[in-house]
């Protein structure tokens, strides 16, 4: 299913960087994308340097995206950002349910939910995370656990334009090890068939891995039928490293 959709590669900065740094990162992702690639191409850094980063991008191949909004538009919500910000900031795309985010804050599906309801009126494509801890998986719930991080996540008034699917096995990210081929392939093939029974356009939607994503194994992985691309963690913050994995995708 995956190859009829163009991939898309996204780059998760996560709390990493400061202006100098931001901006020059962006600013050669800008500069390589002035070659026409095979994938989309995203980077989602830090909130304080989304308005910077917008500037270089201006005009580019590569879009932005933020890490995470706030589920309500405005208020007394000290810290938050909300989806409106976020456009407002120069922004296309929102991260949302990361498994830190679940972990370290205590996000519930539904609150993700919440959020990309926001995301999605204020314009935003929401890139809505699940994956399974490494208990989860050792002990075989991991399609359990994430068909129900789907069905509690997934604003059922989604469609395949504003609606993205990573899946991100919690045990791999950052940890050097990823799944098997053959099971990135039962999970996407079950994340699909799960979408298909909350979203009309459910088999439309990109359904990208993350998980440990680099150079040296992004070409197999995204040659995958079932993978429309990747969300790259530690990678994506060095311009080389990044670039390759976006000239790893397979042209349509």
């Amino acid at each position: 299913m995956g190859s009829a959709k163009r991939i898309l590669v996204a780059g998760n900065w996560k709390m990493n960087g400061l202006r100098e740094e931001g901006v020059a990162l962006a600013g050669a992702l800008a500069s390589r994308a002035k070659t026409p690639a095979a994938a989309d191409i995203l980077i989602c850094p830090p909130a304080t340097l989304l308005s910077a980063c917008a500037d270089v991008l201006a005009g580019s191949a590569v879009a932005l995206g933020a890490q995470d909004c706030h589920a309500q538009p405005k208020g007394a919500f000290t810290g938050d950002i909300s989806a409106k910000m976020l456009t407002d900031a120069g922004c296309s795309h929102v991260i949302l349910g990361h498994s830190e985010r679940r972990a370290l804050h205590g996000e519930t599906s539904a609150q993700v939910c919440a959020k990309a309801k926001a995301a999605l009126g204020a314009g935003l494509v929401a890139i809505i995370c699940v994956g399974e801890t490494e208990a989860q998986s050792d002990a075989g719930e991991g399609p359990a656990v994430v068909a129900e991080q789907l069905q509690g996540s997934v604003p059922v008034d989604g469609t395949a334009e504003t609606i993205i699917i990573a899946y991100e096995p919690v045990w791999a990210i950052g940890t050097g090890r990823t799944p098997s081929l053959a099971d990135i392939d039962r999970m996407h093939a079950h994340i699909r068939t799960v979408l298909s029974g909350i979203l009309n356009d459910g088999a439309a939607v990109r359904i990208l891995y993350g998980g440990s994503v680099k150079a040296s194994n992004a070409a197999e992985i995204l040659a995958r039928p079932v993978v429309d691309g990747a969300l790259v963690g530690g990678a994506s913050l060095v311009a080389d490293e990044f670039w390759a994995i976006v000239q790893a995708a397979p042209a349509l």
